[in-house]
């Protein structure tokens, strides 16, 4: 029988950050698989081990540390995870998503989502970083949801809009920050598979045929709810690795992993551009 999280395990592990941090963050920071050195950037901050939080999820997997910092980046207040929990590790949709459902009640605006992906797009190269614009949900398609099970309306409605589920605003931010940087940025559209296997030549070339750049293993599920609750979002893939489009190559999470480090300066230095850029608080 299904098991749902309810609001006041959602307010328990919210109210476990308030008191272990002097931070009111505005913007989350949600870092994949080899991205999590660009929490190093983060200035004063206070530091919490996701242990320490009641009904986080744990992260099972290398290159996910398993902690938050909140504090200062380019002037705001941030929350960043530094790794995340998938549906693969045997945990539910709910519990994998707990995160973001927290960072709307702590009050945050937006939330900036990172992740490794392997391409699919052929130009596509380790290294590389796409911005998403969209994103194919197939786990939801099939009814593995996040917002599956009784609806709380405090959250959101029963039936959110995803057709602007990656806020074009940002996205034209992103974009101008990389032409004055003058750093390559791809745009496409994320898939998000269930995994763990990494996928065959098989898969990727249907994939492609249906109009996918790049495909992962988490993100999708984050938007969702992170659009439920009304929070903007801006999405960037770090690609890990070229199309296997032939079944030529071997695809290994070392080598996810190893191009995550090729990535960060540039995930970081469209991250610091975008929060340099954002759009002041409205007046209290």
């Amino acid at each position: 029988m299904d098991s749902f999280l309810t609001r006041a395990e959602f307010e328990e592990a919210a109210a476990a950050i308030r008191t272990r941090t002097r931070h009111q963050p505005r913007i989350g920071l949600v870092l994949g698989s080899g991205l999590g050195d660009l929490a190093e950037s983060v200035e004063q901050p206070d530091i919490i081990q996701s242990a320490d939080i009641p009904h986080w999820p744990r992260s099972t997997v290398e290159g996910h540390q398993g902690r938050l910092l909140i504090g200062q980046l380019e002037g705001q207040t941030v929350l960043v995870q530094q790794g995340r929990a998938h549906r693969y590790e045997g945990h539910s949709m709910q519990q994998a998503t707990l995160p973001i459902r927290v960072m709307q009640l702590l009050g945050l605006e937006a939330v900036i989502l990172t992740n490794a992906a392997g391409a699919i797009n052929p130009t596509f190269r380790p290294g590389d970083v796409m911005l998403i614009t969209d994103h194919i949900n197939f786990m939801g398609m099939a009814g593995d949801s996040p917002l599956r099970g009784p609806n709380e309306p405090t959250f959101g409605p029963r039936f959110p809009d995803m057709s602007q589920a990656y806020d074009r605003e940002l996205r034209r931010t992103a974009v101008a920050v990389a032409q004055a940087a003058g750093l390559t940025l791809h745009q496409g559209v994320y898939v998000c598979l269930g995994g763990p296997s990494f996928e065959t030549p098989a898969d990727l070339r249907f994939l492609r045929l249906i109009g996918a750049d790049a495909v992962g293993m988490s993100t999708v599920p984050e938007v969702t709810v992170a659009r439920h609750g009304g929070l903007r979002v801006l999405g960037f893939s770090g690609i890990s690795n070229a199309a296997n489009l032939d079944g030529s190559t071997v695809t290994t999470h070392a080598e996810v992993l190893a191009a995550g480090q090729t990535i960060v300066p540039t995930l970081t230095a469209l991250v610091r551009g975008v929060l340099r850029q954002w759009p002041a608080p409205p007046p209290a």
